[in-house]
């Protein structure tokens, strides 16, 4: 079981509030992201669940028991970091074992559970390589085994793919959206990546400030933000927020319209701009159009096809069933 419970969990440095008492539950099973710029108190808040850092207030439950005193070793907790922290001079089997050696653990369980990961994670013919001798991505495999073999109630995961390449990002997330739907068990991560976030959350948790701004599925947070803060947060390319007499005319003070619900339209449209950057993709096109009463340029997700360039006039549609408004507190108006 991996149930977590945050209740009026507080945290300071000094007289500095970094973390305003919040609550929030992690269901067992779930797989939680916590999202926000830098500097948002996302790894702060992990750090606090893994009992690395004392909180200031506020009480921390795993499966309904306290745990806000409990040490990091006693919290049945397993957290797989930023950089692998790997043993250079063992090998992936020794690595992998170190754990359940420092534990006491017999050797016949040992075997049986770096086994039972390596089959998970694909390093079976790896066992007696030397970190050395892998890739990044492997080298992160082997610290999630280290993570597995613990048989944790839930794995915390501190940006564990920032320091790898684009495709080995790509894969890797693949790997352990996988690991979860093998494994059922709680999970938890921190990203500044919102792709990374859409893609493997069963739930997001979205930071500004240390404050929760709004939880909930991808698809909730893509489809309705609360604010103006998690719609031009969530989703890729961002949001475009837009001010002035459009957003009077729909009774708002700012309306949020995604890049792909802009149409490309032949003649007429709401919006008449230039395009400035385009980003030809392939299967599909960005592009950054000028439009003389705005401050700042519209992002218009096209399919591939559309040929215009720079410097070309563009003609847009909002599709008027996917503009969101926002009042005054930018606070979605229903």
């Amino acid at each position: 079981m991996g149930r977590i419970t945050l209740d009026k969990v507080q945290k300071k440095f000094g007289e500095v509030e970094v973390i305003p008492p919040l609550d929030l539950t992690i269901e067992d099973g779930e797989f939680v992201v916590f999202v926000g710029p830098s500097g948002c108190g996302k790894s702060t808040l992990l750090r606090l669940i893994a009992g690395l850092e004392d909180v200031s207030g506020g009480e921390i439950r795993i499966d309904g028991k306290p745990a806000t005193d409990l040490p990091p070793a006693k919290r049945g907790l397993a957290m797989v970091f930023q950089s692998y922290a790997l043993y250079p001079h063992m090998s992936v089997r020794k690595n992998i074992a170190f754990p359940m050696k420092m534990a006491g653990m017999d050797q016949a369980e040992q075997d049986r559970r770096i086994a039972k990961a390596a089959e998970a994670l694909n390093l079976t013919d790896y066992l007696d390589r030397r970190p050395g001798q892998l890739s990044g991505g492997q080298r992160q495999r082997v610290a999630i085994g280290r993570a597995i073999v613990r048989e944790p109630a839930a794995f915390l995961f501190d940006e564990p793919l920032s320091n790898l390449d684009a495709a080995l990002r790509v894969g890797m997330r693949m790997e352990i959206s996988e690991l979860h739907s093998t494994l059922k068990t709680t999970m938890v991560y921190v990203t500044h990546d919102q792709v990374e976030a859409m893609t493997m959350a069963d739930k997001i948790v979205v930071l500004r400030a240390g404050n929760i701004e709004q939880v909930g599925s991808p698809l909730e947070l893509y489809k309705a933000p609360r604010n103006t803060f998690v719609a031009g947060f969530i989703g890729s390319p961002k949001m475009n927020l837009l001010t002035g007499a459009i957003a009077d005319k729909h009774n708002a003070t700012t309306i949020g319209i995604r890049p792909e619900h802009l149409d490309v339209v032949e003649s007429g449209g709401t919006f008449t701009g230039r395009v400035g950057v385009a980003e030809h993709l392939g299967s599909d096109t960005f592009f950054h159009v000028h439009i003389p009463e705005m401050s700042e340029p519209m992002t218009v997700r096209a399919g591939g096809e559309v040929g215009l360039r720079h410097g070309d006039t563009i003609h847009l549609e909002p599709r008027a069933e996917h503009i969101h408004r926002f009042d005054a507190q930018g606070l979605r108006i229903a």
